[in-house]
């Protein structure tokens, strides 16, 4: 490594630099620089955990689950596109992943308890033309959770009328909603 002494004309101190381009002051002003240096760092990581909640929280409002209480149940419902799942995710419920195809996820639970209930989750999707499309639910359960996945197929700002029939023995309900879908270049 190259090393020269140089003395800095306004400080009046010997400043060493490096081949790497490093360059330490020495004596008083090396404290300073480490504390300039520190609170930098300290401002970037906090910057940096600022922007990481916006990002979340635009996230989250973008693409928020609802929920309607029906009878005994919570019944908490989400449409997404299928591009926001990661490839693993997709392959492992066998879910293509196109910007034309939407997920509809169904969760049933206990308004009481919160435990995720097994049912029977049938429903359409009606555009607003009166194209229905039948909804073919997959159930997934992971640990306590249990969901109720189908693929829907749609076009740029299509709307969609969603009812969703939920049968547990002679209890059934259904949940109405509606959602306007958006192809994401």
């Amino acid at each position: 490594m190259f090393t020269t002494g140089i003395k800095g004309e306004s400080l009046g101190h010997t400043v060493l630099c490096s081949g790497y381009a490093r360059c330490f002051v020495k004596e008083k002003y090396e404290g300073k620089v480490r504390s300039i240096m520190s609170k930098i760092k300290q401002i970037k990581k906090g910057y940096a955990a600022l922007l990481a909640i916006a990002i979340a929280c635009l996230s989250f409002s973008a693409f928020a689950e609802q929920k309607k209480t029906l009878g005994e149940w919570d019944v908490h419902y989400m449409v997404v596109s299928t591009p926001f799942l990661t490839p693993e995710v997709a392959a492992n419920y066998g879910i293509v992943r196109s910007k034309f195809n939407a997920l509809v996820n169904i969760s049933v639970l206990d308004k009481v308890s919160g435990e995720a209930q097994r049912a029977d989750v049938t429903g359409t999707a009606k555009n607003l033309l009166g194209n229905a499309r039948k909804l073919t639910f997959k159930k997934v359960e992971e640990g306590d959770a249990i969901y109720y996945l189908a693929v829907l197929p749609f076009r740029d700002q299509e709307t969609f009328r969603f009812e969703i029939d939920v049968q547990k023995g002679a209890s059934k309900q259904t949940l109405k909603f509606q959602q306007k879908m958006y192809v994401d270049e």
